[in-house]
């Protein structure tokens, strides 16, 4: 179980935290520390601005941080009520980086193929379509490199059974070169696509869709293509739901108990905005305060936040900020 659960993935992070935060933990108490770093593993919050090696290192972070990244700018997709912004996909990685700074750009390309399935990052994509492409390249990013080497294989008629699963969980993402995907009509049979992709989920040890739903989706086809077969994956729900990070599509911009948050805090701000001025000091004093939920998160990004404050009172070099 505790294999399974990464248990001791997260005890090493936490006593390294404890750590390197120990003058700060020690006014709270170490009790309290655990009992803080384990809420915020359990409600998701735990990779909120940290590396992209423990962002990636565990399946929970992976949808953890698939699952922020929606509820965080799902709001995107939406235009004066119907859902139509559209990014790029260096725009899209932005967004990102705002979760996990050095989130790799690579990864983010890799996903916005698997929409316009070509080199035109430029082009832009729908948040909808970038969000469940990114989900699969990003949760799946093993099982894909090794479907990737199967279907070269394939194409050159070798053997695919010799095809190595990755081991590195280094975060350090190799370069996929694009499946020769020149004539869409040709792809390889699906039937044995099939079964080699079968043989590498019994043996991998990273996570892999489930088989059942593979093969339901290939079964409909006599041949599959590289990119074909990951945009099935993207827009495959019963994949989405077996994942468990994302809502169905026609729910994807929703999120009640969010929208309930935002309206108490815009309704908080609007309302001290507008008796603020009409108000004497005494009257403002006699504002009702209202606190709102505090959601817990590791101590190392507000020891980065100190530090990168303590950095910047020391600087007298001015940033436009209206350009972020």
């Amino acid at each position: 179980f505790a294999a399974q659960r990464h248990v001791l993935t997260y005890m090493e992070d936490a006593v390294s935290q404890l750590l390197e935060n120990r003058e700060d933990i020690s006014q709270y108490g170490i009790a309290r520390f655990f009992t803080e770093y384990f809420n915020s593993v359990r409600q998701g919050t735990h990779i909120l601005f940290r590396e992209f090696s423990f962002v990636q290192a565990t399946p929970h972070n992976r949808a953890s941080f698939l699952r922020t990244f929606w509820r965080c700018f799902r709001t995107v997709g939406k235009n004066g009520g119907k859902y139509s912004y559209l990014l790029t996909a260096q725009e899209y990685h932005c967004l990102l980086q705002l979760l996990c700074p050095d989130f790799p750009m690579e990864l983010t390309q890799k996903a916005a193929r698997i929409v316009l399935m070509d080199d035109a990052m430029d082009c832009l994509i729908s948040f909808s379509d970038f969000l469940f492409a990114f989900q699969i390249q990003f949760y799946y990013s093993e099982f894909l490199e090794s479907v990737a080497a199967i279907y070269q294989d394939l194409l050159a008629g070798k053997n695919p059974n010799t095809v190595i699963v990755p081991t590195s969980s280094s975060g350090q993402h190799r370069q996929r070169q694009p499946p020769n995907d020149c004539n869409p009509l040709e792809g390889v049979e699906a039937s044995l696509f099939y079964q080699c992709l079968e043989s590498l989920c019994d043996r991998s040890k990273y996570s892999c869709p489930p088989s059942a739903l593979v093969k339901e989706m290939l079964s409909s086809a006599q041949r599959m293509t590289f990119y074909g077969f990951l945009m099935a994956l993207a827009k495959d729900q019963g994949i989405n739901r077996a994942l468990g990070a994302l809502p169905d599509k026609g729910d994807l911009f929703l999120d009640p108990a969010m929208d309930q948050e935002l309206e108490k805090l815009v309704a908080q701000v609007s309302g001290l905005s507008v008796s603020g001025p009409a108000s004497s000091s005494a009257d403002t004093a006699n504002v009702p305060v209202r606190n709102s939920p505090r959601i817990n998160s590791p101590w190392k990004p507000l020891h980065h936040r100190r530090k990168m404050d303590a950095e910047s009172e020391g600087s007298n070099e001015e940033t436009d900020s209206s350009e972020n």
